[in-house]
């Protein structure tokens, strides 16, 4: 059975699919608009702290180079509580770091272990979720993550006011990751009856193994002849050059925005003076405007098609860059940020989706990782990109920058998106 003939619901997955991401994902929301202010308070300037900040994304993308073969050796249960276990000692360090070489090291596990996290949970729904669906069950994923992104800063900000010490704050990740892992072990993982069902009457004693492993299920050839044919990731980049140098590099500069924006706002915050537990809370309240869009996403890509929610959101991420470069004030800070939320909740899922769209129907993981590691070349070289034209210039120069780069994104987006995911083939289905 594959996930176009399976009978499909979601509240299938529910629990085993989304709450070990919405538990991840709070700790991570809770410390990412932290990351920059602490940087700043061992001694780093603004260019170093947005250094210090991008380096989860620098993590991520360094990830994104084992991550498919890791998910297709191991299988994601396995995998994404690996990479929980290795987040905690990324925050461990982080929480003892006397300076910023530390701090950095720390963060960049932290990166590192999210990168296979999330690359399993989108492997899974890949292969899982029938194409009609796609869009929404992805778009949920997304807003799985931004829900924990609204989350996580409001818990941040009450820590902080509990406690007087930002540090406190890697706490929460510690525990969200410890809680995930029980999740993973204790929830019966969705791929076993996957793998029971296509291998049934076929190879007993493979589907037993299959399912003591957690493998995820490939319809048509065994996980032994999956391994010795899982491509590495550069070769899978050259094999797909064409699509991934094309909609790749739409989605890097996509990535480049999103990311851009969760460096560049606390950024802005410490540059206008406020305080690391308003800017928590300034955060957290436009993460809940993202998190409320993240279905009305789905329904836009699944009914219009894909370039629907791509450019628009596309659009409004390039011009709410430039007007940051123009924020002085606590209130117009909070209207930017919001107004940079809604926008990117419109594409909420797009990455996700769109990597579904072209990835293979078997064994989706490796494609997936090289998929990802186009979008987090640009989610890791922007805080870069950021703290370079910030060091050089002024922050204001570099939030422009970053808007230009979007709205040279959006016209690729209207060029790629047609040619490549036609509106026809995502209504049909196939």
């Amino acid at each position: 059975m594959t996930s176009s003939d399976a009978p499909f619901s979601i509240r299938d997955i529910a629990l085993a699919a989304f709450l070990p991401t919405a538990l991840f994902s709070i700790g991570e929301g809770a410390v990412i608009p932290i990351i920059p202010v602490l940087a700043h308070n061992l001694g780093a300037g603004l260019a170093l702290a947005g250094f210090i900040g991008g380096m989860i994304m620098v993590g991520e993308m360094i990830g994104d180079i084992p991550s498919g073969w890791v998910v297709s050796r191991f299988g994601e249960r396995r995998s994404m509580i690996g990479s929980a276990l290795l987040c905690i000692v990324g925050l461990v360090i982080c929480l003892l770091a006397p300076g910023d070489l530390m701090l950095t090291i720390g963060v960049f596990l932290i990166g590192l272990a999210t990168s296979v996290f999330a690359l399993a949970r989108h492997a899974f729904m890949t292969g899982y979720v029938p194409q009609r669906y796609r869009a929404r069950a992805l778009s949920t994923l997304g807003g799985v993550f931004r829900g924990g992104w609204f989350v996580g800063p409001f818990i941040s900000a009450g820590v902080i006011a509990l406690f007087g010490n930002p540090h406190a704050v890697f706490w929460v990740h510690i525990v969200m990751c410890l809680a995930a892992t029980v999740v993973l072990i204790v929830v019966p993982d969705p791929t076993e009856k996957i793998v029971a069902t296509t291998t049934a009457g076929a190879n007993g004693a493979r589907s037993e193994t299959m399912v003591a492993t957690g493998a995820t299920a490939l319809p048509d050839v065994g996980r032994e002849e999956a391994r010795e044919r899982t491509a590495g990731l550069f070769r899978t980049i050259w094999t797909n050059r064409a699509v991934l140098l094309r909609m790749g590099t739409c989605a890097s500069l996509i990535s480049a925005l999103r990311s851009s924006r969760t460096v560049i706002l606390p950024l802005a915050a410490v540059a206008i003076g406020l305080p690391a537990a308003n800017t928590a809370l300034i955060i957290g309240i436009a993460g809940a405007v993202d998190f409320a869009l993240f279905y009305t996403s789905g329904q836009i890509m699944d009914r219009f098609g894909r370039l629907w929610s791509a450019l628009p959101s596309m659009l409004g991420l390039s011009i709410t860059h430039i007007a940051l470069a123009f924020v002085m004030d606590q209130t117009w800070f909070t209207v930017v940020a919001v107004a940079m939320a809604v926008t990117n909740g419109v594409g909420s899922g797009i990455l996700m989706t769109l990597g579904a769209d072209l990835a293979p129907r078997t064994d989706p993981a490796p494609f997936l990782g090289a998929w990802r590691f186009t979008n987090d070349v640009g989610q890791a070289g922007a805080p870069l990109l950021v703290s370079g034209v910030t060091a050089l210039f002024s922050l204001a120069a570099a939030s422009v920058t970053m808007g230009v780069l979007g709205l040279i994104g959006a016209g690729m987006l209207v060029r790629y998106v047609p040619k490549y995911v036609p509106r026809k083939r995502v209504l049909a289905g196939g």
